[in-house]
């Protein structure tokens, strides 16, 4: 194809994959630089200054209400290797497992970036700190799983009570695993996580999130002030007919996560860990709404500002789907993207 676009039009280059069926696009260049100390200062400047090029990557025509993007950046920290943005339809997220998992793996196998010193770990910063993820390479030199460490993740007491229109009192765990999420029983919600439900996810999801955060305020015991906001909302299901526990993760605006969210079973770990149900260096498997699993450890204790936390290590599987080389005219009346549900 002999076309060239002219000199003022935006280009932007990315790398797709999917983690486990949730995707994640990778900007491979076409970004401006960022600026800021930390990670979260940077988050702030693109939140100011280039939230444009967010929404031109997440949103309809280039994107879906379900997209998902991870925007890669020079290390902030002294002994960092490299950090990590994460982008979605409503904004920036503070962390994302599954984009972890798919940054390694079309990180190494792409050459976006190598290990540094022939090092096994990975040091990320991500605005909500530091992640250590750990490559398995198969025979091939192909990256097969990622495992990472995840950053300290605790349960927030105590348990709340939200009152949503339509489901009346309904009763759920707040934990931290890199974001903030409500953690609800599905059955208490008249749910089953089974993807026929799908529209029902959605719907209840929204409305949970929209009633806790009009009834009850996040305060992180010791992060940043820029961490004090519900994430999402995670349906769980005991598991049943042999089939693992399941997690199903509804996010920023009513997206849903195709995969088992490794945020959301850092969360999980920390409570079935304070329950006493799961043990230093014992795992579950958590499986998302398609039945794709995430494996989570329990790898350590410790303390997040007075308040009993675990060091998760999340492990799971990645997938490169396509390049991508994105345009935009600037002539083009739709360049702010839109979304429809």
């Amino acid at each position: 194809m002999s076309f060239e676009p002219p000199a003022d039009w935006i280009r932007i280059r990315t790398l797709d994959l999917h983690t486990c069926g949730e995707p994640l696009r990778i900007v491979v260049d076409g970004f401006p630089a960022l600026f800021g100390d930390t990670i979260l200062a940077r988050r702030r400047f693109a939140q100011e200054h280039h939230d444009d090029l967010r929404r031109l990557l997440m949103l309809e025509p280039r994107g879906h209400a379900d997209m998902y993007g991870a925007l890669l950046l020079p290390p902030a920290t002294s002994d960092g290797d490299l950090g990590v943005l994460f982008l979605h339809n409503e904004g920036w997220s503070t962390m994302c497992g599954h984009g972890i998992i798919g940054l390694v793996k079309g990180g190494l196998d792409a050459g976006l970036f190598r290990r540094p010193g022939g090092r096994d770990e990975i040091r990320i910063d991500t605005p909500a700190g530091r992640v250590v993820a750990t490559p398995q390479i198969g025979e091939d030199g192909a990256v097969e799983r990622v495992s990472f460490l995840n950053v300290p993740s605790f349960v927030l007491p105590p348990p709340p009570t939200v009152h949503v229109p339509g489901l009346g009192e309904l009763r759920g765990t707040l934990a931290f695993g890199g974001a903030f999420y409500l953690y609800v029983d599905a059955a208490s919600a008249g749910l089953e996580l089974a993807p026929t439900r799908y529209p029902d996810i959605v719907d209840r999801g929204r409305r949970i999130k929209r009633a806790f955060v009009e009834q009850h305020r996040i305060r992180h015991p010791a992060g940043d002030p820029d961490l004090n906001f519900l994430y999402g909302v995670i349906f769980t299901e005991p598991p049943r007919d042999g089939r693992p526990r399941r997690n199903v993760c509804v996010f920023a605006d009513g997206e849903v996560d195709r995969s088992p969210t490794g945020t959301g079973v850092s969360g999980l770990a920390a409570i079935h860990h304070a329950r006493g149900e799961l043990a230093v260096g014992e795992s579950m498997t958590v499986e998302s709404l398609i039945g794709t699993p995430f494996e989570v450890e329990v790898a350590a204790t410790t303390e997040v500002g007075g308040l009993p936390a675990v060091v998760p290590r999340v492990t799971g599987q990645a997938w490169i789907t396509g390049r991508h080389e994105f345009l935009l005219d600037p002539a083009d009346p739709l360049r702010d993207g839109f979304l429809l549900r």
